[in-house]
C-alpha cells in the first residue's frame, strides 16, 4: 500500500532530477527549479517597420532572439500560405492576431479562414473606436458585442479576445469599464488580453484582477514601465515593474501566452533582444 510519505520521497526524488511538471517545480524554493516562460512571444506590432521592409529577415530574427511564439498586427500584403511557411521555416507559432471589432464581426468568415491557414487562435481586437464609446451604458453594450461575436467564434473553432489599453480603467459613474466588460460576458466566448503596461500606467495592480477574475487572462502583453510618476514605457527588465511577482500568479490568471512589446522603441532589434534575454533568465 503506497503511503502519503511515500508519495512525497517519490516526488522529491522526481523533483531532484527535474522530471516534475512547471507546476510542480514552481513551489520549489530552489531557484533553478522555479517555474519560466518556456515559449516567450513577441507582438510584431514592436517590429512593424522591419517587417514592412522585410518580413523573412525579420521573423528569423526573432526566432535567432529565441522568440517561440508571435503575435500579428498585421500580415504586411503576404497571403494565408506565405505566412504560415515562414512561421515554419523559422520554428515559430502564432497563437494570435491583432484585429479591429469590424474584422471579426463583419468579416468574419474570412478572417477565420485566414487563421486558421496560419494557424492562429486567438481572434484577438486590439482597440475599440472610443468615438463611440462615452457612457457605461455604451460599455455595457460592448461587452453585449462581445458575447454575439464570442459565440460566433466559437462556433468557427477559435476563441475570441480582447486587449485592454489604460481608457478601460477610468471609472464611468464609479464602475471600471474593464470590469464591466469581464462581468458581463461568459468565459467560454470571451478571453482577455491584459497590457500589464497600461494596467500599471492607469494605477491598476495586476495581482488584483488576476484575483478577482481567476483564469479570465489567457494571454498578457508584457512591457516594463520607468518607476513613478513617469511610468515610460521602456525593454522588459529595465523598468520598475516587478515580473517575479506577477508572473508568480500565472496560474490562478490563466496565463498561456506571453506577448514581449514595445510601442515605440528606439531600436527594435536591440530592445526585442534585451527584452528575450531577460525572460529567458527569469524564475518566479
Amino acid at each position: 500500500m503506497t503511503t502519503r510519505r511515500d508519495v512525497v520521497k517519490a516526488l522529491a526524488a522526481i523533483a531532484a532530477a527535474g522530471a516534475l511538471p512547471r507546476t510542480a517545480r514552481a513551489a520549489s524554493t530552489d531557484p533553478a527549479a522555479r517555474d519560466s516562460i518556456e515559449r516567450i512571444g513577441l507582438q510584431l506590432y514592436t517590429v512593424r517597420g522591419l517587417m514592412a521592409k522585410d518580413m523573412p529577415g525579420t521573423l528569423a530574427a526573432v526566432a535567432a532572439f529565441g522568440y517561440r511564439e508571435v503575435e500579428f498586427a498585421g500580415y504586411f500584403g503576404r497571403t494565408p500560405s506565405e505566412v504560415n511557411q515562414l512561421l515554419r521555416d523559422n520554428g515559430l507559432t502564432a497563437p494570435s492576431t491583432h484585429l479591429g471589432l469590424n474584422d471579426v464581426r463583419a468579416g468574419l468568415d474570412a478572417t477565420v479562414e485566414s487563421a486558421k491557414a496560419i494557424g492562429v487562435r486567438y481572434l484577438t481586437v486590439a482597440s475599440l473606436d472610443m468615438r463611440a464609446i462615452k457612457s457605461g451604458d455604451d460599455w455595457k453594450r460592448t461587452a453585449d458585442v462581445f458575447s454575439e461575436v464570442g459565440r460566433l467564434v466559437k462556433a468557427a473553432g477559435l476563441r475570441f479576445a480582447y486587449h485592454n489599453h489604460a481608457v478601460e480603467f477610468t471609472p464611468v459613474n464609479g464602475v471600471l469599464p474593464m470590469d464591466e466588460l469581464i462581468t458581463r460576458t461568459d468565459p467560454a466566448l470571451v478571453t482577455f488580453e491584459l497590457d500589464l503596461y497600461w494596467a500599471i500606467k492607469a494605477g491598476q495592480d495586476p495581482l488584483a484582477f488576476f484575483g478577482r477574475y481567476p483564469g479570465r487572462f489567457e494571454m498578457v502583453h508584457v512591457k516594463d514601465a520607468t518607476a513613478a510618476p513617469a511610468l515610460a514605457m521602456t525593454d522588459v527588465g529595465a523598468g520598475s515593474v516587478d515580473w517575479t511577482r506577477i508572473f508568480a500568479a500565472h496560474e490562478s490568471a490563466g496565463i498561456r501566452h506571453y506577448f514581449v512589446e514595445h510601442d515605440n522603441p528606439t531600436d527594435p532589434m536591440a530592445s526585442i533582444r534585451q527584452s528575450a534575454a531577460y525572460l529567458k533568465a527569469l524564475r518566479f
